[in-house]
């Protein structure tokens, strides 16, 4: 099988990035809050638009300062509120919270401390998680909705702005503040933390690592434009810097809630140290990661094809919820202006043409050599499951007219769903099958065979004809395979799971 495209320098990012780090450490001196944007464990977003950029790039980076530094989580009450749920791991924020905190101290990390922002009087599910919390030992700091911030500076940075903010006494010299994802209050919670210091007599600086926008590629960038379809519910906007423009003429990419919140950082670094180190939001940012791209033209096209991927999961969401199409729309404005077609996912064409012919649900899996491979919907499987076993038969060399499980096997599990635990549908589910084939592995040496193949899923394309079921959400997002479905129901109904 070949292999998949590379368009990052790995080594190059981590050696680059731990390296600026250091030399903005010592360039400011003093205490340094250095807020992360992105996922520091699992940033599958970077990891699909820069081709060998792995998911805990950014962790082991950090690994080379362990000893310097310690990790403050925030997170948003307003998300705790409305149970947010990380879309690619399927958990929500309050319990990413605690894996993180566990993830990052099985590494190694100090972790003491989680910040609480954007709490208003009536969040009661905010409350409950800060006491969960406190029985576990962490320490637990309440941020406050500021009015008018960040415009308002005067307000912003008083006592009864920032000041009225709870303090996190952490005790290194290097402090990265993250969050579960995007609008956490991250930004926030490092300007607070700032001011609660300066009224300590202690000297702080401030800097940011934020991923995307990459602000050295140019702002209709794919992998740029990717960014903005990822944060389409936060209604993120790239934009050239106009403070860099204005005081070095050179044009940088950054996006708007950081443009709009400079000006309000530059006033509070120049109450604390009587003049501002940064000129523009781009001079505050340690990124190296556009100084690593290795091949334009794989990034550029991983950055389009994460953009139909984006489109998708919008369609999806606003079907399953019967929402108004504001956040498929928005990336569909972006489609059009970069010329992209939702066809060019290669997968899309030949899942709709297998259900046009069948009339029925239909799955296409796209390996990493470019071979189609279908499923569809029988007596038997899902289109799910059959496109799996279509895909390892395919990739382990079996004949495709070879049935790996026999229908005597399946008929038992069929039997237990349907009369003992309640299920309508008696077609098997893609756990079901592979549950299924590792038993028959042990006998058979085409479903060994089959078996083998599956880490070689990992990274492929899927696309369904209906929305999938948990269940099969599930699988894939274990596998690693990167599915898009139509925004159809497999049937009709009021009551959708």
């Amino acid at each position: 099988m070949s292999a998949q495209k590379i368009g990052f320098d790995r080594d190059k990012y981590i050696e680059m990035q731990s390296h600026h780090i250091k030399e903005r450490r010592d360039r400011i001196g003093g205490k340094l809050y250095l807020e992360m944007g992105g996922k520091l464990f699992d940033d599958m977003h970077a990891s699909r638009v820069l081709p060998g950029f792995t998911p805990d790039n950014k962790i082991v980076m950090l690994d080379q300062l362990k000893d310097e530094l310690e990790i403050l989580v925030c997170v948003s009450a307003k998300d705790l509120q409305r149970h947010k749920v990380r879309a690619d791991l399927g958990i929500t924020y309050e319990e990413d919270v605690l894996r993180l905190v566990d993830a990052f101290r099985e590494r190694g990390f100090l972790v003491e401390h989680v910040v609480m922002t954007q709490m208003e009087n009536d969040n009661s599910e905010a409350a409950l998680f800060k006491d969960r919390l406190e029985r576990l030992g962490l320490k637990v700091a309440i941020h406050f909705t500021i009015p008018g911030y960040p415009s308002n500076t005067k307000l912003v940075v008083s006592e009864e702005g920032l000041g009225r903010n709870e303090y996190s006494d952490t005790t290194r010299d290097l402090v990265v503040v993250t969050a579960p994802g995007p609008g956490s209050g991250k930004l926030a919670t490092c300007l607070s933390q700032m001011y609660h210091e300066h009224q300590r007599g202690i000297q702080t600086g401030y800097a940011k690592f934020e991923t995307f926008p990459i602000w050295n590629i140019p702002l209709d960038h794919p992998v740029n434009e990717a960014y903005e379809a990822a944060t389409v519910d936060l209604d993120d906007k790239n934009v050239i810097d106009p403070f860099h423009l204005s005081a070095y003429g050179e044009t940088t990419v950054n996006y708007n809630r950081d443009v709009e919140v400079f000006p309000l950082l530059k006033v509070l670094l120049e109450k604390i140290a009587g003049s501002s180190p940064y000129q523009s939001p781009t001079d505050m940012g340690v990124n190296m990661v556009g100084h690593c791209i290795s091949d334009d033209a794989v990034c550029r096209e991983a950055g389009r094809q994460e953009i139909i991927r984006r489109y998708y999961k919008e369609l999806v969401s606003e079907a399953r919820a019967e929402l108004d199409p504001m956040g498929s729309d928005r990336v569909a404005m972006l489609m059009g202006r970069l010329g992209i077609e939702a066809t060019e996912r290669a997968v899309v064409t030949p899942a709709l043409e297998l259900a046009e012919s069948t009339q029925a649900p239909a799955a296409a899996l796209e390996l990493h050599d470019g071979r189609i491979v279908t499923g569809k919907t029988s007596p038997l499987l899902g289109c799910s499951a059959a496109v799996v076993l279509n895909a390892l038969k395919e990739l382990a060399g079996i004949d495709p007219d070879l049935h790996l499980l026999s229908p005597a096997s399946i008929e038992p599990i069929q039997v237990l769903k349907t009369k003992h635990l309640g299920s309508r549908n008696p077609r098997l589910h893609t756990d079901e099958v592979l549950i299924a084939l590792s038993v028959s592995a042990s006998s058979d040496d085409n479903a060994r065979l089959a078996l083998e193949q599956l880490q070689n899923l990992r990274g492929c394309d899927i696309h369904t004809t209906t929305i999938l079921g948990s269940v099969d959400e599930g699988i894939f997002r274990n596998l690693g395979v990167l599915v898009t479905s139509e925004p159809k129901f497999a049937k009709k109904g009021v009551y959708k799971k």
